[in-house]
């Protein structure tokens, strides 16, 4: 089973170091069959279908759905605050139970991939990811950027200007998906013909 990968492109730009001691980024491995190595690692009752694989060039994200829950829930406020609890205590079990396993398969991904691995999981409609890794970004900003930034914090929708420009950066993920998704297929067709080229190990 194979699961829907967002794709990342290491080794673009300058190499540049995975913190002290780490791996460069310009040597990173492919990691454009992460999801279809995962699919046949996990084992198979763990979740309902082949997990969703995020990867960039830090990190492997795996979500995968659990199983839906069987009991059945009044609707109203009271049975609505017990299915999210429900749900929250199914993941929990999730998490706890498969633990050391996941660490296993974590362990062996990352010598194969050099990123790290982090797991999510879905139930319901509620995604819970577990101890996902945050890489600062730098950048430089002009002054109408940072009165948006500004604008957030003194709104109260992000704590500091780090946080206002996190939420950002998801805002436009979740409104541009299908522009992004188009986009990572261009840059792989370029790969792809830039293999193929004059100075490329498929030249005819």
């Amino acid at each position: 089973m194979v699961g829907r990968t967002h794709r990342g492109w290491p080794g673009r730009g300058p190499g540049r170091g995975h913190g002290r001691g780490g791996w460069q980024q310009a040597d990173l491995p492919s990691a454009e069959d992460a999801a279809a190595w995962l699919g046949g690692r996990l084992p198979d009752g763990w979740f309902t279908a082949a997990p969703e694989v995020r990867v960039d060039r830090e990190e492997i994200l795996v979500i995968g759905e659990l199983p839906a829950l069987t009991e059945e829930f009044a609707d109203d406020d009271a049975g609505r605050a017990n299915r999210a609890a429900a749900i929250s205590g199914r993941i929990s079990r999730f998490r706890e139970q498969t633990r050391d396993e996941r660490i296993d398969i974590a362990r062996q991904a990352e010598h194969k991939y050099r990123r790290k691995v982090a797991w999510g999981a879905r139930l319901g409609g509620t995604e819970e990811l577990f101890t996902t890794l945050s890489v600062p970004v730098m950048t430089r900003l002009r002054q109408p950027e940072r009165i948006v930034l500004d604008t957030l914090v003194d709104a109260g929708v992000a704590r500091s200007r780090s946080d206002a420009l996190a939420w950002a950066v998801r805002l436009v993920g979740q409104h541009t998906e299908d522009w992004l998704s188009e986009l990572r297929d261009a840059m792989a067709k370029v790969d792809e013909l830039r293999g193929r080229g004059p100075d490329g190990s498929g030249t005819d």
